[in-house]
């Protein structure tokens, strides 16, 4: 007999209902994280664990590294799944990957896969293509 409570699975239609109010309020974090939640990049393994840091870190890539949006190009949702692959869109204003903001205009692939449960995002996994925007900005 199991001594844990088993946590019922998410229904793809309540994963669909999260990932809509995180997205469309522009990764809005409040209330859709969970306490616990941890994001990875995946390209260096740094870790941001809490809503806190998780919005800080994409505060840091939105608006302190680029000024950039996230044009969606494809989005899968499963039963408390979902992953979405986006181009990352801006400008290079602040110094990442060890290169100083450029000014350039980039248009960088990401995906970004996320787990859910409970009604909240409790981990995701985030690809950003570190090459394509190197070749972008001249660094390659």
């Amino acid at each position: 007999m199991a001594t844990e409570a088993m946590v019922r699975q998410m229904t793809t239609e309540e994963t669909q209902a999260v990932m809509d109010r995180y997205l469309s309020g522009e990764h809005a974090t409040e209330g859709v994280l969970a306490d616990d939640v941890v994001f990875t990049v995946m390209a260096t393994g740094q870790s941001f664990e809490g809503p806190e840091a998780v919005g800080g870190m994409l505060t840091y890539f939105y608006h302190g590294v680029f000024e950039a949006v996230a044009e969606q190009t494809n989005l899968v949702i499963g039963a408390g799944r979902a992953i979405g692959e986006w181009d990352f869109v801006g400008t290079h204003v602040g110094e990442f990957a060890g290169v100083a903001g450029t000014g350039r205009h980039v248009r960088v692939p990401l995906a970004v896969a996320y787990d859910l449960e409970a009604g909240r995002i409790t981990r995701g996994r985030v690809y950003l293509e570190i090459p394509a925007f190197l070749a972008q900005v001249g660094a390659a």
